[in-house]
């Protein structure tokens, strides 16, 4: 049995609820962020993995950054094109899983959607950044995203989107995810609250103040994110790429990205204090669709 373990509120909830079941041995995995949000990250997961009594296993994330030496999209392996940034290190952790022979990995997948403003409140969505170096074929794609739609899923799409990434990376590695924050039950429930129960999931965070942990455990001042580790793989490994594309791209012969943007995108990223993180979905399509070719 295994759990994933950020450090975060919503990991954080479903490690408490692993430690209610009494399973008889638990390991928990986690990515390390690095800096010093990952110094609290490593203090906040120690706190958990203790009051839970898990096995633990974390992974330095900035040793596994996207696009980096020996890594699914490096040595171009068939993979997902839509796969997330964040895949290089998250292989390790399944990797890690499997090696110590988890059958089932339970995750915080959800926590966030199950959380936010509900449409019933009328909140308005932020607007999207706008991507320079689309080409005119996908911004008359965009144009029809919203016609011959699915029906609405019980899950919020976002979560379903989150499982289409991370999800078949496990099944792969012989491990069954389990999200029980995406359980329809517990949706339909959190859609039912007020949404002061909702905002900066208070709930989740007085759970945690519940079970007897401290308030920088349950409340964060700064929690943890990837954009160190996304930097660091755009400007060691995902720059170079660039290069590549720049020089021969599907995207760019299809008509979907525009080629000369994407020049000026590239000869500004040198200079830029941070890489655009939009490079990184561009780069990691066309790396994806080159390994399925």
């Amino acid at each position: 049995m295994g759990v994933e373990l950020s450090g975060g509120a919503d990991s954080g909830n479903v490690a408490l609820a692993i430690k209610a079941a009494r399973f008889p041995e638990v390991y928990s995995f986690g990515l390390l962020v690095g800096g010093s949000t990952g110094r609290q990250q490593r203090e906040r997961r120690r706190v958990l993995v203790e009051h839970c009594d898990c096995r633990d296993t974390v992974t330095p994330a900035m040793q596994h950054p996207p696009f980096c030496a020996g890594g699914v999209r490096d040595l171009c392996k068939p993979h997902d094109p839509a796969g997330a940034f964040y895949q290089e290190a998250f292989d390790v952790v399944r990797e890690q899983a499997a090696a110590r022979r988890c059958e089932v990995m339970f995750t915080g997948s959800g926590g966030d959607e199950i959380n936010a403003h509900h449409s019933r409140t009328q909140a308005e969505l932020p607007t999207p950044e706008p991507v320079p170096w689309l080409g005119g074929k996908a911004i008359r794609a965009l144009a029809e995203v919203d016609e011959h739609l699915a029906p609405i899923p019980v899950l919020p799409v976002p979560t379903l989107m989150a499982f289409g990434m991370h999800n078949p990376g496990f099944l792969r590695a012989g491990v069954w995810p389990v999200s029980p924050l995406a359980h329809p039950r517990i949706v339909r429930f959190m859609e039912q609250l007020p949404h002061e129960h909702k905002r900066g999931k208070a709930l989740f965070r007085e759970r945690i103040r519940r079970a007897g942990l401290p308030e920088w455990v349950a409340a964060p001042a700064e929690p943890e994110n990837f954009l160190a580790v996304l930097e660091k793989g755009l400007r060691s490994y995902g720059l170079p790429v660039l290069d590549d594309m720049l020089k021969e791209s599907i995207l760019v012969d299809l008509g979907y990205v525009d080629g000369r943007a994407l020049g000026e995108a590239r000869r500004n990223a040198d200079s830029a204090p941070v890489v655009p993180d939009l490079l990184c979905d561009v780069l990691a399509l066309e790396v994806g669709l080159r390994s399925l070719m």
